[in-house]
């Protein structure tokens, strides 16, 4: 009875061992391995675990690189995956190298997978060009005419500065200030849509592609179209803000007359005050004289006569005035 529960134990733990052995050590990639050819050690695996380095993430790709013929140790694979790299990645861009004829080593391909590049879409490129489209590019001649641009940009990665090279973005700021810049030195905007080519072959020649992570094989313009006269409308609004400004010069100058003319309204009136003044001092200076006895009592009678006659004198002009007025507006009435 004792013996026969000693063994179930023994069973047991027999069991539980091979259990978390098998979990642990991936034998079954070990001997998958070892049918594809590819000499992984026991102990090596042990130590990815240990090194907390998933196992299939290595043995695979190794197993895959063996199988295309190319020479890869473990550790550089197991020291690109600690770095953070993607490992496949970087194996499946080894062997698409290898196949198109392309030097590619395996610390450059490692190097560009770590810059945060997809060195396989960059293999893949370089062997299939790509064509990049720019947005429509909006450029005015020297006529004043605007005309709107679409480029088609065939390029080729390169492979040698995808490293610390400029990216796509680089590539279509750089050729729309290059269509900008050609556009904006033809005399007309006619010879744009007589020769497209033009722009092209000028923006091609000023090498664009320099320092970027590409390679520009062609510039193709894709459509032209006229879009606004920006001169003409420049020098409307040019004329509009003279004629603002004009008038508000006239405006400055109206309100300088209006107020010289109130000052002037205003001095009239203090000189005729000061007349009103200087008459009202009149009898006083008169009344004077007759008591000083410069003015006698029929001088000043022949002044008022002289005086009565004078108003006289004007108020018989005036109903002249008037009467020849009223007979000129009966006969215009007539």
């Amino acid at each position: 009875m004792f013996a026969g529960i000693t063994f179930l134990i023994l069973l047991v733990l027999i069991i539980l061992a091979v259990v978390i052995l098998f979990s642990f050590i991936p034998v079954g990639l070990w001997i998958s391995a070892l049918a594809a050819g590819v000499r992984v050690g026991i102990v090596t695996l042990i130590g990815m675990r240990l090194r907390r380095v998933i196992p299939s993430r290595i043995v695979n790709p190794l197993i895959k690189a063996y199988k295309a013929g190319l020479d890869i140790s473990v550790d550089q694979l197991e020291a690109h995956y600690l770095a953070g790299g993607n490992v496949d990645r970087v194996v499946d861009a080894l062997i698409a190298s290898e196949r198109a004829n392309i030097t590619l080593p395996f610390e450059r391909a490692a190097a560009i997978d770590l810059a945060g590049r997809n060195v396989l879409e960059a293999v893949q490129m370089s062997v299939n060009p790509k064509v990049i489209q720019t947005p429509w590019v909006s450029a005015v001649a020297k006529d004043g005419i605007e005309v709107k641009v679409v480029a088609r940009v065939t390029v080729r990665a390169n492979i040698d500065r995808l490293v610390g090279g400029a990216g796509e973005e680089t590539i279509l700021a750089r050729v729309g200030e290059g269509v900008v810049s050609t556009v904006g030195s033809m005399d007309n905007h006619k010879e744009v849509l007589e020769n497209p080519d033009s722009i092209s072959r000028t923006v091609l020649e000023k090498g664009l592609d320099a320092g970027t992570a590409f390679e520009i094989l062609s510039i193709d313009i894709a459509d032209v179209d006229v879009g606004r006269n920006i001169g003409a409308t420049l020098q409307m609004d040019q004329a509009e803000a003279d004629k603002n400004i004009a008038q508000a010069k006239a405006e400055e100058r109206r309100a300088m007359a209006v107020a010289r003319e109130q000052e002037m309204r205003a001095a009239v009136e203090e000189m005729r005050a000061k007349v009103v003044e200087a008459e009202a001092q009149v009898p006083q200076a008169l009344a004077d004289a007759l008591r000083e006895g410069n003015l006698g009592v029929m001088d000043y009678y022949n002044m008022q006569n002289i005086l009565a006659d004078t108003g006289m004198r004007q108020n018989i002009s005036k109903m002249g005035e008037d009467k020849e007025d009223k007979e000129g507006s009966n006969y215009l009435k007539k």
